[in-house]
């Protein structure tokens, strides 16, 4: 004897990983101006700490995205960010490519992020 029941449809949820807590982060800095174009990462660990080193390249367009880059070029070396588990430990814009017409920049960064515990 089989009983037929419904299927339950369940939503799934990826989790969420400090990538992704990262580019979002990232972003939200930009002011919603810029896009991700690239994201490396490689591991890192010492006797005392594991971690990734991360190069990420964006893009601003047009003169409200060359504005907000600006922007971020300033703002990112001291920014506190709250990536759950992750503490960074550096961030610095390793290059800038800037250009007139059309207005863009590329901006070239690097973030040393710690995991807690």
């Amino acid at each position: 004897m089989r009983a037929d029941l419904p299927l339950l449809r369940v939503p799934i949820h990826p989790r969420r990983s400090p990538d992704d807590d990262l580019r979002e982060a990232l972003l939200a800095l930009a002011q919603g101006q810029a896009a991700i174009l690239r994201h490396g990462e490689k591991r890192w660990a010492s006797v005392t700490f594991t971690g990734a080193r991360h190069r990420i390249e964006l893009l601003f367009e047009g003169a409200d995205g060359v504005d907000a880059g600006e922007l971020f070029i300033a703002l990112l070396p001291e920014h506190e960010f709250a990536i759950q588990g992750q503490l960074v430990a550096d961030a610095a814009v390793t290059e800038v490519d800037h250009r007139l017409d059309p207005p863009q920049m590329r901006v070239n960064c690097e973030l040393l992020l710690l995991e807690e515990g």
